[in-house]
């Protein structure tokens, strides 16, 4: 694919982040948070499917009938907006039914339907973009041709996604035929409230993943724009790997945090579970940022883009610091203080655009990888003081510290100074290992013999 067709493909999906969240509306954590209490489990998965089914279909309607102002705004294609839109609308009516099968500890069919998705949208990309290419030019009277598009590459992505999307809902859409239409209005009202911050706080984490790619676009020169913006999403997406660590740590650990938190022994819990989450963290960013030249052969193929891979240490030191938010934000969830979450959300937005806007004309990409790694680190920090205040937590900050500060000055060591020399890397990793082993030995003996 071309660097500018990548680019557009990128812009695009940050717009889908940014409605994505809008259309969530907060109820996935809403749900989580009443559903754990026990009481009227029915009466809340009934309101938060009844809301979301109702939303997305006022969305779906007002997007259909004004998408020609929304794709002359946006600056894109027709088709892709009509794409977009049923994405979003597929994807917000099985948010519940995903987020019922983490409460009821069923990871194995979640895990499934989730591994499908990526499966049948990793398939269809590969067969669009490479397999009906060849195809055509080998066989151009076949029925293939009849759905080859040339130059439709961005497209074809969106179909892709679309097609993983609508089966993923097929595998749900049996719930929506189960609930009833009763809305309990009290307890919508407190789910609402309680959603509202969550939905604020999810709208300024999609400026601080998004809106880097759209400025990008804005600010650059327009004959470089949309390739610099295919070059540092690209390499961006080496921050992969902590970004599914994190996303699977979260999976299991929401619905925990919620489930354990009437135990005495909840805050220490929290803080053990933050440590080995550091400890873990801090080992992923070291092995990702030792074969990050190994691993862009795999993940980056276009040799183009490898321009932009000095951003990598700092994209994945950032999620690092969004995926310690994360363990640091269970204090205003477990408080019903989302309010005050969404506000540290919007001071990350707000850090995010400014410096956004006063670093991509002096540095381009790399300073939207520096803003993003400002906007979390930021956020990490003054969750951390306010939860101390409202939800005081004995973490050990020695120790966290210590492992953090350790791999963050060894990978940029590395990285900056003996890039590919993988007996230097690999020596630094073991010598990080042992140094876990040593500090953590009674852990690791209990746990051996559990």
């Amino acid at each position: 694919m071309q660097s500018d067709a990548y680019g557009q493909y990128n812009v695009v999906f940050a717009i889908i982040m940014f409605l994505n969240v809008i259309l969530a509306f907060g109820m996935e954590t809403a749900f989580f948070r009443f559903y754990t209490l026990k009481d009227n489990q029915k009466d809340v998965l009934n309101n938060a499917m009844l809301f979301l089914l109702f939303t997305s279909s006022v969305f779906l309607a007002t997007s259909l009938l004004t998408q020609n102002f929304w794709t002359a705004f946006l600056n894109i294609p027709k088709d892709i907006w009509q794409y977009v839109i049923w994405i979003l609308v597929l994807d917000a009516l099985v948010i519940i039914p995903f987020a019922k099968l983490r409460a009821d500890q069923r990871p194995m069919f979640y895990s499934a339907v989730r591994i499908g998705n990526v499966c049948i949208n990793a398939f269809l990309n590969v067969f669009f973009l490479y397999l009906l290419p060849l195809i055509v030019s080998k066989y151009p009277d076949s029925i293939f041709a009849v759905i080859y598009v040339e130059d439709f590459q961005v497209s074809y992505i969106f179909i892709a996604n679309l097609i993983a999307s609508l089966a993923t809902f097929l595998v749900f859409y049996r719930s929506y035929f189960k609930i009833q239409f009763r809305y309990n209005s009290v307890l919508g009202k407190q789910m609402i409230n309680y959603g509202i911050p969550i939905m604020i706080g999810g709208l300024a984490f999609a400026i601080n993943e998004s809106f880097d790619k759209i400025l990008l676009e804005r600010l650059l020169p327009p004959d470089i724009a949309l390739s610099e913006v295919g070059k540092y999403s690209a390499c961006y997406k080496l921050g992969l790997f902590m970004v599914l660590f994190r996303q699977a740590y979260t999976l299991g650990i929401e619905p925990f945090f919620f489930n354990y938190a009437k135990n005495d022994d909840a805050p220490t819990k929290y803080a053990t579970i933050t440590k080995y989450f550091v400890i873990f963290g801090s080992l992923i960013m070291l092995c990702v940022i030792v074969f990050s030249d190994i691993l862009k052969i795999f993940f980056i193929r276009n040799e183009a883009y490898w321009d932009a891979m000095k951003v990598v240490p700092l994209i994945i030191l950032a999620n690092f610091c969004l995926g310690i938010y994360t363990n640091l934000s269970v204090w205003y969830k477990l408080k019903d203080k989302t309010l005050i979450g969404a506000y540290i959300s919007i001071i990350g937005a707000v850090l995010t655009l400014i410096f956004n806007y006063v670093l991509i004309p002096v540095w381009g990409y790399m300073g939207s990888a520096l803003a993003t790694l400002i906007a979390y680190g930021s956020m990490m920090l003054i969750s951390y003081l306010l939860g101390q205040k409202y939800y005081p937590i004995p973490y050990p900050k020695k120790a966290i510290i210590g492992y953090m500060g350790t791999s963050i000055a060894l990978s940029f060591l590395y990285f900056y100074f003996f890039r590919e020399n993988y007996w230097i890397g690999m020596t630094i990793i073991v010598l990080f290992i042992l140094t876990v082993a040593k500090n953590e030995k009674k852990l690791l003996v209990s746990f051996v013999k559990r």
